[in-house]
C-alpha cells in the first residue's frame, strides 16, 4: 500500500527485538510535528534522552520510536503500551514533554491513537534504516478483513522485496483509519521498492476498499518500540 514520490526518509514503527510471541492486543499513540527541518537533530535528542526514558518508566509503556523526514520537517513520535488503559491514563502525564516538544520543534502536535494490528519481522533493521508509511481510510466495518488481507496477502509480498526489513499495521477502528509502515535496509532500498510498492498499494487498496490518504518516507530515527510479532 503506497505510491511513488520523491525520495525522502522516515521511520516509523521498527522495533529491536525478534522474539515472536502472541497475546493480547497492544496499542500506540503517535505524537506528530510538522517540525522546523532544523530542528529535528534537537529534537531526536530530546525525545532519544528525556521523552523515552520518562515514558519507559510509566507502567504499561512498553517502547518508542521515531520517524524524521528531514526534507518536509514531518516527524512521528510512536509509543507502545500493553492496555488501552495504560496508553490513555497516561496522556496528561505527558503533556508537558510534549509542549516542550512543540517548543523545539517550533510546530504544535496532532496526536492519534491506535490499536497495532500486526507486526512482522523478515530481517534486522541497523543504522541507515528508512520506512515508507501509508495513511488509509476505509469503511470503519471492513477494517478487520484489511488486517486479515494485509497478513495474509501484502505481508509475502514485502518479502521478495530486496532490503525489506519489517511491516506494521496499526488501526483506529472506530474511524475506519490505519497506517502501514514498511521498513527497509536503506534509502536505496526503500527508492528501488517504489515501482513494486505502488502495484502492492493500488491492488491492496482496491481489495479491501480503502482509499490512500497520504505517503511519505522517512529516516528511522528510533527504533525502541518493543512490540511483540503479530504477523
Amino acid at each position: 500500500m503506497e505510491r511513488e514520490q520523491r525520495p525522502r526518509p522516515h521511520r516509523l514503527y521498527a522495533a529491536s527485538e525478534t522474539h515472536k510471541e502472541r497475546g493480547s492486543a497492544v496499542y500506540a499513540r503517535s505524537t506528530t510535528f510538522q517540525a522546523r527541518p532544523g530542528s529535528i537533530d534537537e529534537g531526536i535528542a530530546y525525545v532519544r534522552d528525556e521523552v523515552m526514558p520518562y515514558l519507559m518508566a510509566m507502567d504499561g509503556c512498553t517502547g518508542l520510536s521515531m520517524i524524521c523526514d528531514r526534507e518536509s520537517g514531518r516527524c512521528v513520535i510512536t509509543s507502545a503500551w500493553s492496555s488501552k488503559e495504560a496508553r490513555d491514563n497516561s496522556d496528561q502525564a505527558v503533556q508537558p514533554k510534549r509542549q516542550r516538544g512543540a517548543e523545539i520543534f517550533g510546530a504544535q502536535p496532532s496526536v492519534d491513537v491506535w490499536d497495532i494490528a500486526v507486526v512482522h519481522r523478515h530481517a534486522p533493521s541497523g543504522e541507515g534504516a528508512c520506512a515508507r508509511c501509508t495513511w488509509l481510510s476505509m469503511d470503519p466495518a471492513g477494517v478487520d478483513s484489511a488486517i486479515d488481507t494485509y497478513r495474509m496477502t501484502l505481508l509475502p509480498a514485502l518479502e521478495e522485496l530486496d532490503g525489506f526489513c519489517s511491516a506494521s499495521l496499526m488501526v483506529d477502528r472506530a474511524k475506519g483509519r490505519a497506517v502501514s509502515t514498511a521498513t527497509f535496509a536503506s534509502r536505496d532500498a526503500m527508492v528501488a521498492s517504489r515501482s513494486a510498492a505502488e502495484a502492492l498499494r493500488s491492488r491492496t487498496a482496491q481489495d479491501v476498499g480503502a482509499t490512500v490518504t497520504d505517503i511519505e518516507e522517512f529516516d528511522l530515527a528510533l527504533a525502541h518500540l518493543h512490540v511483540r510479532e503479530m504477523a
